[in-house]
């Protein structure tokens, strides 16, 4: 990383977002908290992103703008923003979000008063693809993570109960810098809100100033929202949004060792580590197992056309169950 010039980078990566780009670009500079950079890396788009970021950039000297010759893929490119900035303290920004004007300023104060928080975020509302609320994420879910006790902090955030709002906070560079970031899988981005967890104190400020838009082309919708198709071809493009070149069958298990491996490098007591480990047992035996088990099913569906006749019920009962989890959160 850069030797800081600003207190907080912003990173935005964005694809074809040129619907809500300038509704979130205009949020983002009306913060009443003007220390800032913003990051723009524009992955290849084919719409009209280039010129409306061109444009904007011209008309302020805060907003750095990039553009990658191909496409390097959402994870890549989320990754790339974080990489480019130079701040202390570091938020990733969607391009179909909106923030309230004073969320920078009040995420940003927490920082600075208390060295426990490694990521402070706001209570996250839900608004549709007109930007009417239409309700509130992880209300009532996220409980502790908040806990002086790393395995409390842990417990709240494994599994696949909540949605990541937390991430799209503000947090210390150096935190983002120690995890694994964004990686090539899905759920990727549970496994880096975990990991910051286990680093610190993860602080909610009890007021709705970021907005998390759910339209008809968000991940959410095209994934798990209710007019999605529930089958093994959704599956199996979600698993491509995440990586197009390193395609896997063992998603949930590739998740289940992230989460030892996460609390094998975590810079917490040995006496952490040993309730964590029980936290991990705890999931496995409450929902887990469910999908380590969907995805040898998967895996046998894709080489046996005995299991392809036998299989997909039960697989897609599977991924029902996935989404009744999911949906807790909303």
């Amino acid at each position: 990383m850069k030797s800081s010039k600003t207190t907080v980078s912003i990173g935005l990566p964005v694809f074809n977002g040129e619907k809500y780009l300038k509704e979130t670009l205009d949020s983002l500079l009306a913060q009443t908290y003007r220390d800032f950079e913003l990051i723009i890396s524009d992955n290849a788009s084919t719409d009209s992103t280039q010129q409306i970021c061109q444009k904007y950039a011209a008309n302020d000297s805060r907003i750095r703008y990039y553009r990658n010759e191909k496409n390097i893929g959402a994870p890549g490119n989320f990754n790339l923003v974080f990489h480019l900035s130079s701040g202390e303290y570091f938020k990733w920004a969607a391009a179909d979000d909106v923030q309230s004007p004073t969320f920078l300023e009040k995420c940003v104060s927490i920082l600075n008063k208390d060295r426990s928080v490694v990521l402070c975020y706001t209570t996250t509302g839900r608004i549709d693809k007109d930007g009417v609320l239409t309700g509130i994420y992880n209300e009532g879910i996220l409980r502790r993570i908040d806990s002086k006790k790393p395995h409390e902090r842990f417990s709240d955030l494994i599994g696949l109960v909540h949605a990541v709002c937390p991430l799209l906070g503000v947090g210390r560079s150096s935190a983002f810098a120690a995890s694994s970031l964004e990686g090539t899988y899905i759920a990727a981005d549970r496994i880096t809100l975990l990991e910051l967890g286990l680093m610190g104190r993860i602080h909610e400020i009890r007021e709705v100033l970021f907005f998390m838009r759910d339209h008809p082309g968000s991940y959410s919708s095209t994934y798990y929202g209710e007019k999605r198709s529930a089958s093994i071809q959704t599956f199996r493009e979600e698993m491509a949004w995440w990586s197009k070149d390193h395609l896997t069958s063992f998603t949930h298990w590739k998740i289940c060792r992230e989460y030892f491996k996460s609390v094998n490098k975590a810079p917490i007591s040995w006496s952490e580590k040993l309730r964590c480990y029980d936290e991990i047992f705890r999931w496995i035996k409450r929902e887990g197992y469910l999908f380590l088990w969907g995805d040898l099913k998967f895996f046998m569906l894709g080489h046996s056309k005995v299991a392809n006749k036998l299989i997909p019920p039960i697989t897609l009962s599977l991924r029902h169950i996935s989404d009744l989890i999911l949906h807790q959160s909303h």
